[in-house]
């Protein structure tokens, strides 16, 4: 029997994606809110620095120039330890003497930059490490992986939010930041030596065709605009009220970041459960499938949403992130196995890098036209259309009208298409 050589670095990917998911929870929600909230940057701009994870997929256009590279392990290794030492330094943007508006202008830039070349190199990673993978096992690879990010990730999460409680308790809230800003360095670290140690396999492509033939190329395929649809209406309805909840949890709601942390851990259990039966039903019956179920979960989910109130919160808010949890199982894993279902290998690359360009600009931008609607609601004193409504409550009704156009687009649309 020939030897999996490959075997090691699959567990690598593993565990790079654990490291990776730990820096991710720390630049976005409850943590983001404290950062902002410290500088004194208002609950929309707020909203809007929160989807900057989504503008920068938009620079994962300029994954096509890697397209035709045999070896991107590299490029990768440099671009991801930047990306997350300019996140491990936003912690220390609060502690500076410095002007609110300066303030907020360095943590911004660092923010993006590193968002940006997260993306730039996002496509070609998933590519490099997913050539290891049994095309008829990816669902359950996927669910594995996914699976150690979240049971591993509830008790880092857990014991940052803990720490970070005691830290605010005894007034020292840059002593909290300290904290994290090391931690975020020390995972950067960590996560580096993961991609250093992998092994890559090398594809032969056609390496003579442009950037701007490969950009054209998939924009005439028909079957690739249509697959990238999906993740497109999914990020009009995640982008539409999700970036506005984490400073909902902090103000509004009242919650502390330990609560967060039991609520999340909860919300991580329950996507882990299902994210193994939900890969083993996708290998069999296809990502289409699996996320027009997974559509369904999401369309409660924002629907639950859409009446949490501080005199709720606790409860309902918690049903929310449950549901949401659930059908996150196998939105993230589906989308970006669509391509893999319907694209030919040649242009999976560059698929990924357009699918990704065009949910992050338009999340981006969706997030950025609701949060006009989101202050001029807390400007009228939580009132809209002679309603007392909180703001975040309207922006999820938003998002359930667009989960029912990507429930209605996958069954009718996505589910036609011949598989690859």
């Amino acid at each position: 029997m020939e030897r999996d050589i490959y075997k090691t670095s699959r567990t690598l990917y593993i565990i790079e994606a654990t490291l990776e998911y730990f820096v991710s929870l720390m630049v976005a929600g409850v943590y983001l809110a404290k950062l902002t909230t410290a500088i004194g940057l208002s609950d929309s701009f707020t909203g809007i620095l929160t989807s900057l994870v989504s503008l920068g997929c938009g620079f994962q256009i300029f994954s096509i120039f890697f397209a035709g590279r045999k070896s991107v392990k590299k490029v990768v290794t440099i671009f991801h330890t930047l990306n997350q030492l300019f996140f491990a330094l936003i912690y220390f943007v609060p502690i500076f003497n410095l002007s609110r508006k300066v303030k907020s202008l360095i943590f911004t830039v660092l923010l993006l930059l590193g968002h940006s070349l997260n993306n730039v190199i996002h496509a070609p990673k998933i590519n490099w490490y997913m050539s290891l993978v049994d095309d008829h096992k990816r669902g359950r690879f996927t669910a594995n992986k996914e699976i150690v990010s979240l049971i591993t990730g509830v008790l880092f999460n857990t014991g940052m939010g803990a720490i970070v409680d005691e830290f605010e308790r005894v007034g020292n809230l840059n002593g909290a930041f300290i904290f994290c800003g090391i931690g975020v360095f020390v995972l950067a670290l960590s996560h580096s030596l993961t991609l250093i140690f992998s092994k890559e396999k090398e594809i032969e492509l056609d390496t003579h065709d442009s950037v701007k033939n490969n950009i054209k190329g998939v924009l005439k395929d028909k079957t690739i605009l249509k697959v990238v649809l999906v993740p497109v209406i999914w990020s009009i309805a995640n982008y539409a009220s999700t970036p506005f909840f984490g400073t909902y949890q902090v103000k509004e709601l009242g919650f502390s970041m330990l609560l967060v942390s039991i609520i999340s851990a909860v919300g991580a259990f329950s996507r882990a459960l299902f994210s193994r039966p939900f890969g083993r039903f996708a290998d069999k019956r296809s990502f289409a499938n699996l996320i027009s179920v997974c559509f369904i979960f999401e369309l409660v989910a924002f629907a639950v949403k859409c009446f949490v109130v501080p005199t709720n919160g606790k409860y309902l808010y918690f049903l929310y992130v449950v549901l949401f949890s659930i059908g996150m199982a196998g939105i993230n894993s589906g989308t970006i196995n669509l391509i893999y279902d319907y694209v030919d290998y040649k242009k999976r690359t560059s698929a990924l890098a357009v699918q990704s360009t065009a949910t992050g600009l338009i999340g981006f931008l969706t997030t950025f036209v609701v949060s006009f609607l989101v202050e001029k609601i807390q400007l009228n004193g939580n009132r809209f259309l002679g309603l007392n409504v909180y703001a975040q409550q309207v922006v999820s009704c938003i998002s359930v009208v667009f989960i029912l156009i990507g429930i209605v687009y996958v069954n009718l649309v996505v589910k036609k298409i011949n598989r690859n």
